[in-house]
């Protein structure tokens, strides 16, 4: 039944990533619409695959569906602004919005912002360097790309950092740009995640698409037409892609939940802010621990988990069912090299790499596969799932001034 003397349960999720579409589309049909009123707030009206940026910065055509259709027909309402403030003592975001700003107050709040590209206070990366950690920031990139290749006479591009952002960055714009020169800076060795195997076989690919890599190179400052390095050297670029690291908004930290010294939010193992227990974080934005003892790392895969079992939790608490843990696993790194390589790196329960992997076509195939799948699975979130609509019968969670710091883990 409703609660709040008969009004709905406010569910606000928080932008609509892989980890925000999921649950909120979810949410949307296992929840009774009678007693659950369901609401996205997104800056973008399309779904970015953030998966496949670094193919849109190098000219390839990606699909970005409406949020309008994704969520059609599920009863969502879709709000595009972009979150200014997060007051859970109030159980409001405050919201910008042309010509002005708005408020939405909130039972339950899905905090889903993600991640996006880090300088780490390096200068010059804000003014001078791409990246491709928003739709926006990787058209930008596409944009300089073309403008390069038109003069005819070829140009320079320098991808600094080298985990699977800028591998695949470096190799997706080799292949399908060959007119351009690229050069990949490794802070230490590359592909240092990897097995010897998978190292190896990158070096490979490297070599074969004539992608220059730096290893234990530092990079000092980014200029308008150079990357200057520790060492005192200088490269030549036309076109510098950043992307050493990510990192979070500081809304959760300003709105005083209980965050990491990165500004993730720290959740139970149910994705329940541990200093609020109407707020949940999946994504980029929770703190998780997974099954290994070890925290989950920034991925597509770790949103899947961290989502499924946000949405579990939610809907068993609001429904006055009990609590079930679901996978929370980091299982390995997919990373594709171009369209026709990749590699399949399977890890142990301690995140170590395993001896083997899987390279060449095969591999990229399946990366294919993953990634389409992801889409897919954004499309359609109840796939497999009863199609039955539980009612809302517990009332939102007291605050915290009722209750104490003292939470239930269920």
């Amino acid at each position: 039944m409703p609660d709040r003397n008969g009004t709905k349960h406010r569910v606000v999720v928080l932008g609509a990533g892989y980890a925000g579409a999921y649950v909120a589309g979810t949410l949307a049909r296992r929840l009774a619409p009678s007693d659950a009123e369901i609401t996205v707030v997104n800056t973008e009206p399309d779904f970015v695959q953030r998966l496949r940026l670094h193919q849109l910065a190098a000219g390839q055509a990606i699909e970005a569906p409406r949020l309008a259709d994704v969520f059609e027909g599920t009863g969502i309402r879709l709000r595009l602004a972009r979150v200014t403030d997060v007051d859970p003592a109030r159980k409001s975001v405050t919201v910008a919005v042309t010509g002005g700003s708005g408020e939405v107050g909130y039972d339950t709040l899905v905090y889903a912002l993600g991640s996006h590209g880090a300088d780490h206070g390096v200068p010059g990366v804000a003014e001078h360097a791409f990246d491709v950690a928003t739709r926006p920031s990787a058209l930008r990139l596409r944009d300089r790309l073309d403008g390069l290749e038109a003069r005819g006479e070829g140009g320079r591009v320098v991808v600094v950092g080298d985990g699977l952002t800028g591998i695949e960055t470096a190799t997706e714009i080799a292949e399908s740009r060959p007119g351009l020169s690229v050069t990949l800076i490794a802070r230490g060795k590359l592909g240092t995640p990897l097995s010897t195997g998978a190292r190896n076989h990158l070096r490979r690919v490297c070599d074969r698409l004539g992608v220059t890599v730096l290893e234990h190179t530092e990079v000092d400052a980014v200029e308008a037409t150079r990357v200057r390095c520790a060492d005192g050297t200088a490269l030549a670029s036309d076109a510098t892609v950043w992307t050493a690291g990510f990192a979070v908004t500081p809304l959760a930290a300003a709105g005083g939940l209980e965050v990491t010294g990165e500004g993730r939010i720290v959740v139970d193992r149910t994705m329940r802010s541990v200093s609020h227990p109407d707020v949940y974080a999946v994504g980029d934005s929770a703190y998780a621990v997974g099954d290994n003892g070890l925290p989950l790392p920034m991925s597509c895969a770790s949103a899947g988990y961290t989502g499924r079992q946000a949405t579990n939790a939610i809907v068993a608490r609001l429904t006055g069912g009990k609590v079930a843990h679901t996978k929370l696993e980091y299982v390995g790194n997919h990373i594709s090299l171009g369209r026709r390589d990749a590699i399949l790196q399977m890890v142990d329960h301690e995140a170590r790499a395993r001896a083997k992997y899987l390279g060449g076509r095969k591999a990229a195939r399946i990366k294919s596969g993953i990634v389409r799948m992801s889409l897919w699975g954004t499309w359609h979130p109840t796939f497999g799932m009863p199609k039955r609509k539980h009612h809302v019968t517990a009332a939102p969670a007291p605050s915290l001034e009722k209750r104490g710091r003292s939470l239930e883990t269920e």
